[in-house]
């Protein structure tokens, strides 16, 4: 090794930097010779550090005999090769690697500390390289001398802080900032593109209560496990989901704004998140709620988007959780209405705005009255009558479930009381009213005040009863049998049903929920062959069987065909006052025939609402009847051939593309040119919207769009403001 090569390798080792001359000659002794060599072969074998030399054409003079075996190669076999060759030079997101190096060495300028990969199979190793232009005596460029080290540790350890401030530590997932920032850029740059971008916000339903029984470790491991199946379900590219804080999740999906597609993905995370859970031994139900909202139909910009989610939210929890709701501008006024609920709520009991009511459960057979349901009103002085499924869900929420159900015990006990005859009473109990110690105290003094024999009384309790402790379950099981009362399980068969519940707990009667009787009489459905086993284990372990939400004869006639033993639906009776009861009562037995339509139809929905009719450039105003998936009626405009084309403007940017099939006067019945899809309120919506961006081009004078109105209107009108009719 010759002195100018060990001096150039000192000079290395000691750090000097920028452009080297043609080595001068240092008198060395050859001792100090020796020492030097030595020392640079220490500080490569120390793993410290290493070199490497190239000559004027790019390729490898010197490398240390470390990095050649990190490469697992032979020195010599590397002699000789490009310096590019030790690294691979691929994209990196900070240095852009396979761009940097090449220009360097080719503009020949000194560089240091450039972060580099190793060109090393199965193994991701990092090394900080620098590298000094060396020229001879004439100024000529003659090559390359450098160190490096590993840095691969060092670069581990930025990667993780940097994960740290944009991962959530518990699940993995992206955090509240890094979907807050990849949101804003994602939606600023498609906006110049005018791209869409779905947004999902979901809340998990009855999570507060695993965290209350369980503690809040299970609690972690079931937000791991939702973050896990989130994962599974949620695979389009471009896809971020994100946990936003608590029970709290976040879903970016970029270019998707199909709300066809987007309330499929919505109800398989539904359905995937309310499946069972497994922790620490114990069996956890929870659900959940979704709310979509999609730019630039409903924001632009992150903030206005994320408001939309979050009303969208807020609306499908109110609605009774367990679904989900897309973004409309009528949410505004819904979330109003329903926080002046919140805040009346507490009083309604106590000013005398509660009242029960009864829905008649049938004998399959005779169609005799059985036992009737006791269901819980509000009546509201300013807003009416308010939907159970909007204040019930608010009960909960704000811990007034179980004022309220035991109100309805005691009420239903005493207006039971005074009806003639043997006939039961249900009444529904919620899981809060269940694991409270004293509910069974509750229950005896009910039936204590009102006289009612307790053979007379039935409780209708849902699997949710079972999150609570095992052995306090068991033991409120066992008080209540003891005061004689009946026990049935309520929404059988919603998709987790367990029957190790039909194993252990006293149950009298299974009700199976309404979702496995719908569509039951269509070809291919295997709804019957579930409930046939579900009778057949009920009748095994000595227990009734009640089917809900019967509302057609085919239904009907489908249940006594599988032995079901009890009837619900307003193919019988919809819910009646006490009084009502008591009257039909008096004659002795209450027996009802059955009526309702001779098939059930679910697509066909009566509305009454204000849409427009487009036709040719001009907008109509007319009164829609009934929707459906397929078509519409409406009414307001005068012999209207058969044929003619219309777009119908539903409002919110939802155009449908239509042609009238049947027309009768005033009315006239359209057929839509792609069906509507399901909103996730019960309701339906168009597929698609009309973009905003286009909205605008539309309506500038350029256009033409502002001649909407100017030609003489084909058809005439009727006035529609007021419906004829009630409608249900």
């Amino acid at each position: 090794m010759s002195g100018g090569l060990v001096l150039g390798r000192f000079r290395s080792l000691l750090g000097s930097s920028g452009h080297a001359k043609a080595e001068q000659s240092v008198d060395l002794t050859g001792q100090e010779l020796q020492e030097a060599v030595l020392l640079l072969q220490d500080y490569e074998a120390s793993g410290l550090g290493w070199f490497w030399a190239s000559n004027g054409d790019g390729r490898i003079t010197y490398i240390s005999d470390c990095v050649a075996q990190l490469l697992g190669r032979e020195r010599s076999a590397i002699i000789g090769e490009p310096i590019q060759a030790l690294f691979i030079l691929e994209r990196d997101e900070e240095d852009q690697v396979e761009r940097t190096l090449p220009l360097l060495l080719s503009a020949r300028k000194t560089f240091s500390d450039l972060q580099v990969r190793a060109a090393i199979e199965g193994k991701e190793t990092w090394w900080s390289i620098s590298g000094r232009p060396q020229f001879d005596g004439n100024g000529d460029f003659c090559g390359y001398r450098g160190n490096g080290n590993d840095i691969t540790a060092t670069r581990q350890s930025q990667r993780d802080a940097s994960r740290l401030a944009q991962y959530d530590s518990l699940t993995g997932l992206a955090n509240r900032h890094r979907m807050g920032k990849r949101l804003s850029a994602t939606l600023t740059a498609y906006q110049t593109a005018k791209r869409s971008c779905a947004v999902m916000m979901m809340d998990l339903d009855r999570f507060k209560a695993v965290n209350d029984t369980l503690g809040h470790p299970a609690g972690d491991e079931l937000l791991k496990q939702v973050a896990g199946r989130l994962t599974r379900i949620v695979n389009e590219a471009g896809c971020e989901i994100g946990r936003l804080g608590g029970d709290e999740f976040q879903i970016m999906i970029p270019d998707l704004e199909d709300r066809g597609r987007l309330g499929e993905l919505a109800k398989s995370i539904i359905t995937m998140v309310s499946q069972p859970y497994q922790i620490e031994g114990s069996r956890c139900v929870i659900g959940a709620s979704v709310g979509i909202a999609i730019a630039p139909y409903d924001g632009i910009n992150s903030e206005e988007l994320i408001r939309s989610a979050d009303l969208a939210l807020y609306a499908s929890k109110g609605g009774g959780r367990g679904q989900f709701r897309f973004y409309s501008s009528e949410l505004h006024s819904e979330a109003e209405r329903r926080r002046q609920i919140e805040e009346e709520l507490r009083d309604a009991l106590a000013n005398d705005q509660m009242h029960v009511v009864y829905q008649p459960i049938i004998d399959t057979k005779t169609n005799r009255v059985v036992t009737l349901e006791a269901l819980a009103r509000w009546t509201h002085p300013e807003l009416g009558d308010i939907s159970p499924g909007v204040f019930i869900p608010i009960a909960e929420e704000t811990n007034l479930i179980g004022a309220l159900g035991d109100w309805v015990l005691k009420r239903a006990c005493m207006e039971a009381k005074a009806w003639p005859g043997g006939v039961r009473v249900a009444v529904n109990v919620s899981a809060a009213q269940f694991g409270n110690t004293g509910f069974a105290s509750v229950v005896a003094q009910a039936l204590a005040h009102s006289e009612l024999p307790p053979e007379r009384l039935e409780l209708e309790l849902t699997e949710s009863v079972f999150l609570g402790d095992e052995g306090a379950t068991s033991d409120m099981f066992t008080q209540l049998k003891l005061l004689g009362v009946r026990l049935a399980l309520d929404d059988f068969g919603t998709g987790y049903s367990s029957l190790s519940y039909l194993q252990h707990a006293p149950f009298d009667k299974i009700k199976i929920d309404k979702s496995f009787i719908r569509g039951i009489t269509q070809p291919g459905n295997r709804n019957s062959a579930i409930i046939a086993s579900i009778v057949s284990l009920a009748t095994a372990l000595e227990m009734d069987t009640t089917a809900e939400g019967i509302e057609a004869h085919d239904e009907l006639h489908a249940m006594r065909k599988l032995g079901v033993k009890q009837i619900q639906g307003y193919i019988y009776a919809a819910a009646v006052p006490s009084d009502d009861v008591t009257e039909a009562l008096l004659s002795g037995e209450w027996v009802i025939e059955p009526e309702g339509p001779s098939k059930y139809r679910p697509e066909r929905r009566t509305v009454l609402r204000k849409v427009g009719l487009i036709h040719d450039d001009h907008r109509y105003e007319v009164m829609m009847r009934n929707l459906s998936r397929t078509g519409c009626m409406v009414e307001g405009l005068l012999d209207v051939p058969v044929g003619t084309p219309f777009v119908v403007d539903f409002g919110d940017g939802q155009l449908a593309v239509a042609v009238v099939r049947r027309s009768a006067g005033s009315t006239q019945g359209l057929e839509f040119e792609q069906q509507l899809v399901d909103d996730g309120a019960g309701g339906l919506c168009t597929r698609h919207r009309v973009s905003p961006y286009i909205l605008a081009q539309v309506m500038t004078p350029a256009t033409g769009a502002g001649s909407l109105g100017l030609t003489i209107p084909r058809f005439g009108q009727i006035d529609t403001g007021k419906p004829r009719s009630k409608v249900a």
